[in-house]
C-alpha cells in the first residue's frame, strides 16, 4: 500500500531539503537510535538519512 507522507524538514545544511518548501525531497528516512533506546527520549533518534550539502553552505 502506497502512502503519501509529507516529511517537514528544517536542516538546512541537508542536500535532501527543499529550502523554500522546508520539506524533505526523499520518499523515505531512516529513523536510527543515537544510542541505546531506553529512556524513550525523543533526542535519542536522528534521521540517518541526512546527507551534507556542501554547495549550499
Amino acid at each position: 500500500m502506497e502512502h503519501n507522507q509529507k516529511i517537514n524538514c528544517t536542516v538546512t545544511s541537508c542536500k535532501y531539503n527543499k529550502n523554500q518548501e522546508q520539506e524533505c525531497s526523499l520518499k523515505q528516512i531512516i529513523v536510527t537510535p543515537i544510542q541505546d533506546c531506553k529512556t524513550k527520549n525523543p533526542d535519542e533518534s536522528m534521521c540517518s538519512s541526512y546527507k551534507y550539502d556542501a554547495e549550499n553552505q
